[in-house]
């Protein structure tokens, strides 16, 4: 069975066992969590979500991410400029699909 769950304001497509990166969770590592936000369960579609259902996850680690380089220039003007980034992100394993 497969699910699709919303967290931080993206849609993800889940089943039992997946290990996936969400925006950072606000929770100690190692805990368990919920999400209600359940857009589809198998062939029942929610409007928006389907009721009594949930996902429960447990937070296997928070981090960061790669580094994302933002450059600027403008050309014959010498203008640069060079920022980098690193996103947090929580990583979950999907234990369990409640219809």
């Amino acid at each position: 069975m497969f699910a699709v769950i919303e967290s931080g304001g993206k849609q993800y497509i889940v089943k039992e066992g997946d290990v996936i990166r969400v925006e950072k969770l606000p929770v100690e590592e190692k805990s368990e969590v919920s999400f209600d936000k359940v857009l589809m369960v198998g062939d029942k579609v929610g409007n928006p979500y389907v009721e009594n259902a949930k996902v429960e996850v447990k937070l296997v680690r928070t981090a960061k991410a790669k580094k994302v380089i933002v450059y600027k220039f403008k050309r014959r003007k010498g203008y640069k400029r060079k920022k980098g980034h690193r996103q947090w992100f929580s990583e979950v394993k999907i234990t369990k699909i409640v219809s």
